[in-house]
């Protein structure tokens, strides 16, 4: 068996070649984004700056610690504030009594030059107390390090998983189709005496060699490419300037296992189909697939499209607000997408049908594509999975983003929007209505179970609030909000008018007990709450909105800091995001040109009879290219259509999540990237088809 398989794997090694180069690139990828992950999960220890020549830092409560239901029993949680509390002047006055006591920067934190334990002794639990590495915590804003890494943590998750699914997808089809070409192969060792489990193991032994030798390659990929990508991201904006690349291990093994267990799952349902081959088959001179959409296939394409359609559903009646979400819409379209796959054979066949193109070369091109089946479906599906995700990520992202912008802009009547940080306060001219509103945050009760942190902004003027907001208010009135109530959205546990709601500031002092002013509909997920100045203690202006008043208005704006713009431009979508999912759509298309390279190649190297055929019948070279080269276009065509199905039942689901979200439904799909990836992909095809036809119509 062992022969057979080192002698199969090099005369065979053309056949091989673009599954060993995907499965490669898989192993490499998943290994640079693993070491990339494993560099995301532990942001650097920094050495504190603002206390660095004090041993002891005494630093004013920065946590809420509230007592949360956990079954039967009852546990403490804490939050973090917005802003540390500032020490308690009974511990300063203490601490200088003893020892000396440095301030810098504001009232939150002090530095102590003393025993820590004595220290400790001294402010107990009325104050942190802060020694070693953990001084960094009263630094300015000492979360930035881990917070930079979450967007980059979310990327590279989602770049590997896409990297794990579309390499799956092209070696498995690689398999499939390098079976099927085989089939007289397989009959001829049937009539040989080969039984139907020495023909499965053969197979899995050549996927589980080529499995070992393209991880290894992979795993060197990585090692090469980690250092590359580290800079890659630093260079566009993705992650900070000091990220680099660990030395963990365990993406190694990840990477190498996972690639010798792709290439085993691609091969287990060929092997179980080449086993079913009889000796009878080394006599077929058809090539009509007329078994291309085996039982169990059929079963499981059906169960994921249903799946994913079901969730999609699901997903859309009880939290349309996860569709807006990067995570969802980049993992359920898989579901889709591979349903559709699987089931592409069934659908191949009516859609070559509907090919029109009269004369010779037409009927060629279309009863050639309706027959072989299995072929067609084999370069569709690869296409069908690059259009479907460039579709859904940038169609979701870009509508997502453009029904941010457009309710931005309906949710107030401003002449001027300036936003910045720490803008001064302004009068407002006469004439003018001038609404300056601050970013803070409250600490909710969800149940007993969960204490919820909300981002929320403060209103100065609550009077000019309502006369300039355009908010999507479902209940109460906005003009009611005053310092001793709220305006929450239907997110909000207790959220009918009237009723009261229990609320930690953004300091940690409370409960206040606020009554709800108005209720707001969700929308995109920036509708409240809303609390005025009073309730947001230590809030800094960001944003002034004003109408009216002329000149003088903008006169008055400019004073505040800020940029004063003609009119409101909202801002428009994350650059950095738009290069994550470019990142994701590259690798996606890095394989389909593999698999559709190495289908056509080794689909159009054995029909040197049929082209040879066509020649005696008086087909010209440029006909018959025609017709080759004609196939694969229809092929790529009916993928790209598959894919615009997936997309547009992806974005429709998005459409009604906005809507049930109360939010403006803006459809965005984007046809530059699916004309660009389809274009790429006909390409391709066309050359991969054309170029072996070219070599054997000489």
């Amino acid at each position: 068996m062992l022969t057979v398989v080192l002698t199969g794997l090099r005369d065979r090694w053309a056949s091989f070649l673009g599954g060993f180069v995907a499965l490669a690139l898989g192993v490499g990828l998943l290994a640079t984004m693993g070491l990339g992950l494993s560099a995301t999960l532990h942001a650097p220890e920094r050495p504190p700056q603002r206390f660095a020549s004090s041993p002891v830092v005494v630093q004013g409560q920065d946590r809420l610690t509230l007592d949360v239901r956990r079954g039967p029993r009852t546990v403490p949680v804490e939050l973090r504030l917005d802003r540390p509390q500032p020490v308690d002047g009974r511990v300063l006055r203490e601490l200088r009594a003893r020892w000396t006591v440095t301030a810098s920067g504001g009232p939150d934190a002090v530095g102590v030059d003393a025993p820590a334990a004595e220290v400790r002794t001294l402010v107990g639990d009325r104050a942190r107390v802060l020694t070693g590495t953990e001084r960094a915590q009263a630094d300015p804003d000492p979360d930035r390090d881990a917070r930079a890494l979450v967007g980059l943590n979310a990327l590279l998750g989602t770049s590997g998983g896409v990297t794990a699914f579309v390499s799956v997808f092209v070696v498995a089809s690689t398999f499939a189709f390098a079976v099927a070409l085989r089939r007289r192969e397989f009959g001829l060792l049937r009539t040989a005496g080969a039984t139907p489990g020495q023909i499965r193991r053969l197979l899995l032994a050549e996927a589980a060699a080529l499995g070992v030798l393209a991880s290894a390659a992979g795993c060197a990929l990585g090692a090469l490419g980690a250092p590359l990508l580290a800079r890659a991201l630093v260079d566009g904006g993705l992650a900070p300037a000091w990220f680099t690349i660990g030395g963990a291990s365990w993406p190694f093994h990840t990477a190498f296992w996972t690639g010798v267990t792709v290439a085993l799952a691609g091969a287990v349902a060929a092997s179980r189909r080449a086993g079913k081959v009889g000796p009878t088959a080394a006599l077929r001179e058809a090539d009509v697939d007329a078994d291309a959409l085996p039982l169990g296939r059929a079963v499981l394409g059906t169960g994921l499209l249903l799946a994913g359609l079901g969730l999609l559903v699901w997903t859309c009646a009880t939290e349309p607000s996860a569709l807006l979400k990067r995570k969802t819409y980049t993992t359920l379209p898989m579901l889709l997408i591979t349903g559709v796959a699987l089931l592409s054979p069934l659908l191949v066949r009516p859609a070559a049908r509907l090919l029109r193109s009269r004369g010779a070369v037409g009927t060629l091109v279309r009863e050639n594509s309706a027959a072989a089946v299995r072929h067609t479906a084999a370069v569709a599906a690869p296409v069908l999975v690059t259009v479907a995700l460039a579709g859904t990520l940038f169609g979701s992202a870009t509508g997502v983003t453009r029904a941010k912008e457009a309710e931005s802009r309906e949710q107030t009547a401003a002449q001027y929007v300036v936003s910045g940080e720490e803008l001064r306060p302004v009068a407002a001219p006469p004439g003018a209505v001038v609404s300056p509103t601050g970013a803070t945050s409250v600490f909710v009760r969800d149940g007993a179970e969960a204490v919820v942190k909300y981002g929320a902004r403060a209103v100065a003027d609550p009077a000019a609030f309502a006369e300039l907001a355009r908010l999507p208010v479902v209940a109460g009135d906005l003009r009611d909000l005053d310092d001793r109530s709220i305006v929450v959205n239907e997110e909000f546990e207790r959220h009918r008018v009237g009723e009261t709601v229990e609320v930690w500031r953004a300091d940690g002092s409370g409960p206040v007990r606020l009554r709800v002013a108005a209720v707001l509909a969700l929308g995109t997920g920036d509708n409240g709450p809303y609390v005025t100045r009073a309730n947001a203690p230590g809030s800094a202006l960001d944003r002034i909105d004003a109408r009216g008043g002329g000149t003088a208005t903008v006169r008055a704006l400019e004073a505040s800091g800020g940029t004063v713009p003609s009119e409101h431009r909202p801002d428009g979508g994350n650059p950095q995001n738009r290069l994550g999912m470019i990142l994701v759509l590259g690798i996606a298309l890095v394989y389909t040109v593999i698999g559709l390279a190495n289908t056509l190649l080794m689909a159009t190297s054995v029909r040197g009879g049929e082209l040879a055929s066509l020649r005696l019948a008086g087909a010209t070279r440029a006909q018959v290219l025609r017709v080759v080269t004609g196939e694969a276009a229809l092929a790529v065509a009916i993928g790209t259509v598959l894919g615009l199905m997936v997309t547009g039942v992806v974005l429709g689901a998005l459409g009604a999540g906005l809507a049930a979200l109360s939010a403006p439904v803006v459809l965005a799909p984007p046809w530059a990237v699916i004309g660009a990836a389809a274009g790429v992909c006909a390409t391709v095809a066309v050359a991969s088809a054309g170029l072996p036809a070219w070599r054997l119509t000489r």
